[in-house]
């Protein structure tokens, strides 16, 4: 499979800033040429004006978040169901910052998958240590408990994806090393195997935190890196698109 970009817009930007970048990757994109698939995650308000702008671009546009219930009393909330009909083809799951804002625990982020699958959604699961769990030296553990308890049992490979983001680099400019990430994708194909069988090898697994041009050449040559999960970074076309050209 081809390796995923994705952007993750967070809680940023008016709709004139959406889809003035909206606007421009479409334009990037219409050049043809890149050797990966590229996604992008704007706060819900924007969805579709954003996936009308890209709706014959072949760049798709994805959620951050939904619910676990198809509908029902749930103030504020989003659902798997909504999110398709607005032209979503993906939704980010277990962000870390969902996890620490809003107590997301493991069964949480799983029931909101399981969600996104019955809505005809990707989920992109995300998992990744603290700081403090890595000086433990539990990261590697909690990345695999993680994976076990946020992913469902027996689903199609090639309809999961997820992300490795270290919490400590989220934001803050550091980055894992290489290594590092070689080693934690690592085990995360180790576990998957045992959720989702021989497929595992169909997973791509996405490297998240703090990727940039300057770095995501170098984290994208890794084994068993699938792509990028990329924050700031793509709230400007031009980083994000020097992203994207850097997929091996």
């Amino acid at each position: 499979m081809k390796p995923l970009i994705a952007g993750n817009w967070k809680m940023n930007g008016l709709l004139a800033d959406a889809t003035a970048l909206a606007e421009d990757l479409k334009a990037r994109a219409a050049a043809g040429g890149l050797a990966c698939e590229l996604l992008v995650c704007p706060p819900y308000p924007h969805i579709g004006p954003v996936a009308d702008i890209l709706s014959e671009s072949g760049v798709q546009v994805g959620g951050q978040d939904c619910h676990n219930a198809g509908s029902g009393a749930h103030t504020g909330d989003i659902s798997g169901a909504m999110l398709r009909d607005m032209g979503c083809s993906h939704v980010i799951l277990g962000h870390s910052e969902r996890r620490a804002d809003h107590g997301e625990n493991d069964a949480v982020v799983r029931a909101k998958a399981e969600a996104a699958l019955a809505a005809g959604l990707i989920p992109i699961v995300c998992v990744g240590e603290t700081a403090a769990e890595r000086s433990a030296g539990q990261a590697l553990a909690v990345i695999a408990r993680q994976v076990k308890g946020s992913v469902p049992v027996g689903m199609a490979a090639e309809r999961l994806v997820v992300a490795y983001e270290p919490v400590w680099a989220i934001g803050t400019g550091q980055t894992a090393t290489p290594g590092d990430v070689a080693e934690a994708h690592t085990e995360i194909r180790r576990v998957l195997v045992g959720l989702v069988g021989e497929g595992a090898e169909q997973v791509r697994i996405l490297y998240g935190g703090s990727v940039k041009p300057a770095n995501a050449r170098e984290l994208m040559a890794q084994h068993n890196v699938g792509g990028a999960l990329v924050g700031g970074a793509s709230l400007k076309a031009e980083d994000f698109w020097a992203i994207a050209t850097s997929c091996p």
